[in-house]
């Protein structure tokens, strides 16, 4: 008898299975996807047969992870599994979803090694990468990236850029994804510029795959390019034998996929919904960049009270199953204060240095801050700010999926939290990147805004 608690390919096999090396951009995917009129839920743990049946037939699974803080050595001994997983939906694309400004590094959130993995795991000779996504102001040409500072700045190119330049975690002095991800170890790869896009044909690709490269990266800086890659990625799909083809890149992937989708059996591009306001949003942000600063000073100026939150004392008592006095502490002053009718931002983002190592407990701090603000304190809408800091704090919920409730704006997505805990089950749930987001990001989410 089949067990099914088990993964195994579903009745309704899936036409795109893609694991998010973060939250905040797992959650982007998702709502592309269903924007593109495709039916989809991101998992926040590898879906058994169970958990695929309970949402019916699907067309996108996603789900949500962490890897973008995992050594190496600690996605050797977990993507493999996951890969596998993916493979078990029976999709015919498997994407690993980066962040669009492929922040990474040698030791820590590693790309080049997460492709590797993923071409053994999935036994396929040759990764494509989608080296873009405009709507989110992420540009390839000849291989280099280029991305715009906040959602409506200027663009600069990766290794100029005012914030990744610097990123705390992952600096990028390098905006060339080729010498980028040779340094992570994934060699042989090739660029597809826009020389070759101007008259992109699968004949142009298949002398390139003569070599068998180990990966093929695509430039992008608009839509027509993507729907040239998304013909691409589709002749090649039909061409693969043996297991799912490996696409690696942000959400343009699906962007690409969906502009040259093969059939018409999918809905009309789903309209935004029209989310009503909310009396009062709870917002913890973690996030270390000048945009979420910018973004709370704002919500300061549209009447949030600030809750500062020190990092030090914070990761210090993480490793306490309800994060220790200090946030018991924080969540009895947010409960306060949100009992005032207000609503409130518990952030470090305005804090000085938190101790190097202190990411992961601070994540867990937050997760925990948030659950215990919503024991004692019912909303109906809260969100996070920051992409470590929302993969983290979320896992430690132990909530099953997310699905989308609507789009509050480009890479912005609020989603609605399926759980067995009725404290989290139904709780819509924004999940934003540092640098994405418009200056009144968390008005717009109290107020129920969202993109047309």
């Amino acid at each position: 008898m089949t067990d099914p608690t088990a993964p195994g390919i579903p009745e309704h096999p899936a036409r795109i299975a893609y694991y998010g090396d973060d939250f905040t951009g797992a959650t982007d995917t998702l709502s592309v996807a269903v924007r593109g009129g495709l039916r989809a839920a991101l998992f926040l743990q590898t879906p058994r047969a169970c958990d695929l049946t309970a949402f019916g037939p699907l067309d996108c699974v996603g789900v949500a992870g962490e890897a973008r803080s995992w050594s190496p050595q600690e996605m050797g001994r977990r993507l493999p599994d996951i890969y596998a997983a993916l493979a078990a939906t029976g999709a015919q694309a498997v994407h690993y979803k980066t962040c669009s400004t492929f922040d990474s590094a040698p030791h820590v959130g590693s790309i080049g090694r997460a492709v590797l993995l993923g071409l053994r795991a999935l036994r396929q000779s040759t990764a494509y990468i989608v080296g873009g996504q405009p709507n989110l102001g992420r540009y390839c040409a000849y291989a280099n990236l280029y991305a715009r500072a906040g959602q409506d700045g200027q663009v600069y190119r990766l290794d100029r850029h005012p914030t990744m330049r610097c990123h705390p975690v992952t600096p990028m002095d390098e905006s060339d994804l080729r010498v980028h991800l040779s340094r992570q170890g994934l060699d042989r790869i090739v660029s597809f510029g826009l020389d070759k896009l101007a008259v992109a044909t699968p004949d142009t690709l298949n002398a390139m795959l003569a070599d068998l490269p180990a990966a093929v990266l695509f430039d992008v800086l608009d839509e027509a390019h993507l729907a040239a890659i998304g013909r691409l990625l589709w002749d090649r799909i039909a061409r693969h034998a043996g297991g799912p083809a490996l696409l690696v890149g942000p959400s343009g992937v699906e962007q690409a996929l969906l502009a040259a989708w093969p059939d018409k059996n999918r809905q009309m591009a789903a309209r935004c919904p029209a989310p009503a306001p909310v009396e009062q949003v709870f917002i913890v942000a973690g996030s270390r960049s000048p945009v979420t600063a910018q973004q709370i000073g704002r919500a300061c100026d549209d009447g949030f009270a600030l809750l500062g939150i020190d990092p030090r004392r914070a990761a210090e008592q993480a490793g306490e199953s309800d994060g220790g006095p200090y946030v018991r502490d924080l969540a009895d002053r947010a409960v306060q204060l949100l009992r005032t009718g207000r609503s409130v931002i518990a952030q470090t983002t305005l804090a000085e240095a938190a101790p190097a190592d202190s990411g992961p407990k601070l994540a867990a701090a937050a997760g925990r801050l948030m659950h215990q603000v919503l024991r004692r304190h019912r909303m109906t809408r809260v969100g996070f700010a920051g992409g470590d800091t929302s993969s983290l704090a979320v896992r430690a919920w132990n909530a099953r999926a997310l699905t989308l409730a609507y789009t509050l704006s480009p890479g912005v997505a609020v989603c609605a939290i399926h759980s067995d805990d009725a404290v989290l089950n139904g709780v819509q749930l924004m999940l934003k990147g540092g640098q994405m987001g418009p200056q009144d990001v968390f008005a717009a989410l109290r107020q129920g805004g969202c993109v047309a």
